[in-house]
């Protein structure tokens, strides 16, 4: 099969931990040897099949190095999983617009060089599709780099809780331009609102009557630290109402409060309270914490979202991809219960539906 060739915008530490992912399962062959992803092959195809073709980034440590350094410049501080190759992609200067915030000044370094033409090096460098994995905050930055995509006629990937996919407005310029688009927010393969979810209505379907709950995040990071300053209300609204949706009756949810504690680093505590009736009334509660290191739980998810990708190309789809957005995003265009998420997205592999 053909490689699948992807540009990466913002080489942080979910770009440390997709790329040394690749690496990692490159000479997988059997699910034993494949541990940690849902998928060894997808549609015929295997992580191997995947190529990083360009990246962007602004920080100065990043910029003008090959890729295999670069996902290790601070202020990157995931885990080094592995050794990378040289992978012969040098990361180039985008525009900086809104993607650094007050409290990201104090750790980025913009980097001095000229800004290349993204729209013209997308084209350059082959890439089919554009995965976006800027700070949640940059909202304006990931506008801009959706409208790259579409001059340079590629799909789009939006990891962000920058409304693109699940915007009607969005969702019809790459529909116009015949061209696929997926988002927004890319849920965690061990993520928070995955366990709130599946927690809450395996509750309800014993007959547990759910009357509060929360799920609290602390974390450490770039993302954590922009999440706090420019996202937590919009990451709240979008957990909030992901998180209730599985329950068939009204009740008092908050899910996504963030709060930023340095020398977590790359990891994230999650915290869960769940309260609710059960037999003849009686008073439940559960307390629970989730640790996780935060920037390896979007690896899984993003090689399942490229292949399907993909095959959304090779099937000439455009617009806003459900069955995809649904399985992997927390804002998908609409949403849809965790159990035909996952149908409707082995459906589409399959090529049983098309949406």
């Amino acid at each position: 099969m053909s490689k699948i060739k992807v540009a990466l915008i913002g080489v942080g530490n979910c770009a440390s931990a997709l790329v040394q992912g690749l690496c990692f399962y490159r000479n997988a062959e059997t699910e034993t040897e494949a541990t940690g992803l849902r998928h060894l092959r997808l549609g015929g195809f295997h992580p191997r099949d995947i190529q990083i073709a360009a990246a962007f980034d602004i920080d100065g440590r990043k910029v003008g190095h090959d890729l295999s350094e670069a996902i290790f410049a601070e202020p990157n501080n995931t885990p080094k999983l592995m050794e990378v190759p040289w992978q012969n992609v040098t990361v180039q200067k985008g525009p900086v617009l809104d993607g650094v915030s007050p409290a990201l000044s104090k750790v980025v370094q913009i980097s001095d060089a000229p800004e290349v033409d993204v729209a013209e090096s997308l084209r350059e460098s082959g890439a089919e599709i554009v995965v976006n994995l800027l700070p949640s905050g940059a909202v304006n930055a990931s506008q801009w780099y959706a409208e790259q995509a579409i001059k340079a006629g590629c799909a789009f990937v939006n990891a962000t809780p920058a409304y693109i996919a699940s915007d009607a407005v969005w969702a019809g310029k790459f529909e116009d331009s015949g061209l696929p688009v997926v988002g927004d927010d890319l849920i965690d393969q061990v993520g928070a609102t995955t366990v709130h979810k599946t927690l809450l209505r395996l509750l309800s379907e014993h007959g547990v009557r759910i009357t509060e709950t929360y799920q609290l995040d602390v974390g450490g990071g770039t993302e954590s630290l922009d999440t706090l300053e420019r996202t937590r209300r919009t990451k709240r609204l979008i957990k909030t109402r992901s998180v209730r949706s599985v329950l068939p009756y009204e009740a008092d949810v908050v899910a996504g409060s963030m709060d930023y504690v340095d020398f977590l680093g790359n990891k994230r505590d999650s915290y869960f309270w769940i309260k609710g009736l059960y037999f003849c009334k009686v008073p439940m509660r559960i307390d629970l914490r989730l640790s996780t290191i935060d920037a390896p739980n979007a690896g899984s998810m993003l090689l399942d979202v490229i292949r399907a990708m993909k095959i959304a190309l090779q099937r000439g789809m455009k617009g806003a991809v459900l069955s995809i957005s649904a399985y992997a995003f927390k804002q998908p265009p609409k949403l849809v219960p965790l159990e035909k998420a996952e149908k409707m997205f082995m459906e589409f592999v399959e090529g049983k539906v098309g949406v």
